[in-house]
């Protein structure tokens, strides 16, 4: 947990955005990876809020006992909700929370 913590205000400091705390209000995201596959949804639940402009990694397990990180990126509008922000196949755990960084767009 300190582990992941450190590494996401290390990565805030270094992009110049704001910490994960000021964006989870605007953004909700849940993901899983099991049964083969991994998925990563989230949602914008700020409605006064501008679009957000996200990033993300996410540590995952394979089957045959690697890992490999996936990274992406996003935007949200203002309502989306429920939106697959990632889909991927050939995992079947989660060796991390996914790690999700946004920022308002003006």
């Amino acid at each position: 947990m300190t582990m992941n913590w450190l590494r996401t205000v290390t990565v805030a400091a270094v992009l110049g955005c704001a910490l994960p705390a000021a964006a989870k209000d605007t953004v909700s995201c849940g993901g899983a990876a099991m049964l083969g596959g991994a998925q990563l949804n989230c949602s914008h639940v700020e409605p006064k809020a501008p679009p957000q402009f996200c990033t993300f990694s996410w540590a995952l397990h394979m089957p045959a006992g690697g890992q490999q990180v996936v990274e992406g990126s996003f935007t949200l509008p203002p309502g989306a909700s429920n939106v697959q922000v990632y889909q991927g196949s050939g995992f079947d755990s989660a060796l991390s929370n996914p790690i999700v960084i946004c920022r308002g767009s003006h």
